[in-house]
């Protein structure tokens, strides 16, 4: 039988939990005491030892309820029996710890507790600093990667971006971005769904580590996709935390199981060539542009509703954009027709030294 654990209360009487737990078909190797008190008595015997921990348990079964236990602090248990590599179940739910497949090069993984908390800029200055002196490749998950993992080894040109737009292909994913703006070898992957610990429903990203160890670099950077973990067992992983005043649903998880957890990193645009004249900027979200040495006649942060970007092509001499959504499709297109000047950004990090950083994560 499945060695288990269990969670109760004292909202219920020891005789109740008792025949729960003998009528349940686990070998029980204890149980916790989450809280209550109301049917709480001195000696108590609830058939199994009161432990403080999961110890050897395979499972862990949860039999307590409101008011002990809302939904809230049930994330909470659900994470850390997650982190244990534990399953959690409860009357009418069960989570699955995410299956990892194992990885034979040195590895990071960076992952964030949703979209744009600034995972992607993470991912491309940690690929910079550690391209200094090593081989480095990065294999990138997104919603909308290639069908099958694609190996982009330089730095790819607007032109070259433009052209994959007009065939019909996405021409902001991630791993463009980072290949373009990093500028080490990146392979671009795909998934679709997530579930709320972070497993994808599918994806390529396997076949993509494959390609990406047959390279033989020192070491590779995988990057998540919203707050999708990429499904490999890495040897390090850095969270991007992004609002910490929501609901925390699983992100808990996600922080148990990082090395490093970088809490709403600043941002700020980086042009990757000098800009000049009057400068349009088109971002997916950050409008601060005061840092710029540039005549700024107007910022859209609509790169992810094409309806409205389409409202703010406005008339400038340089167009400042970052490769994210529809940067390509629509704001590129829109200037090579219009004899405007196209500058992609990069995202700065502001207040992170990641360089400090590096020995939690690199062995």
């Amino acid at each position: 039988m499945t060695r288990a654990v269990a969670l109760i209360d004292g909202e219920h009487y020891a005789p109740v939990v008792r025949d729960a737990l003998r009528a349940l078909p686990y070998d029980w190797v204890g149980a916790i005491l989450v809280g209550g008190t109301e049917k709480l008595r001195d000696g108590a015997d609830y058939g199994v030892p009161l432990v403080n921990g999961f110890d050897d348990a395979e499972l862990v079964v949860d039999l307590s309820d409101e008011p002990v236990l809302g939904p809230r602090a049930r994330f909470e248990w659900a994470a850390r029996a997650l982190a244990a590599g534990l399953p959690y179940e409860g009357a009418d739910f069960r989570f699955d710890p995410p299956e990892l497949a194992p990885f034979e090069l040195p590895s990071i993984s960076v992952i964030g507790t949703g979209k744009r908390v600034g995972k992607t800029a993470v991912t491309a200055e940690l690929a910079r600093l550690l391209s200094r002196d090593r081989d480095v490749v990065v294999v990138a998950m997104g919603r909308g990667g290639p069908p099958e993992p694609e190996l982009v080894e330089t730095p790819p040109t607007l032109d070259e971006l433009v052209a994959r737009s007009r065939a019909g292909l996405h021409a902001a994913s991630d791993h463009l971005e980072i290949a373009a703006l990093a500028g080490v070898p990146t392979i671009g992957c795909r998934r679709a769904g997530g579930g709320l610990a972070g497993a994808v429903v599918v994806s390529n990203v396997a076949e993509g580590a494959r390609l990406a160890a047959e390279l033989r670099p020192d070491i590779v950077l995988f990057d998540g996709s919203g707050a999708a973990i990429p499904p490999i067992a890495t040897d390090r992983r850095v969270l991007v935390a992004g609002r910490t005043d929501r609901d925390p649903y699983l992100d808990t998880y996600r922080r148990l199981i990082s090395d490093v957890v970088l809490e709403s990193p600043g941002l700020r645009l980086q042009p990757a060539e000098p800009l000049a004249g009057r400068v349009a900027v088109f971002t997916a979200g950050a409008t601060d542009v005061s840092h710029l040495d540039a005549d700024v006649v107007h910022v859209s942060a609509n790169l992810a509703d094409r309806a409205r970007l389409r409202a703010d092509l406005v008339d400038a001499d340089t167009y400042l954009v970052e490769l994210k959504a529809a940067a390509i499709d629509v704001v590129a297109e829109h200037a090579l027709a219009h004899g405007i000047r196209v500058v992609l950004a990069a995202n700065e990090l502001v207040g992170v030294d990641l360089s400090s950083l590096l020995p939690a994560v690199v062995a």
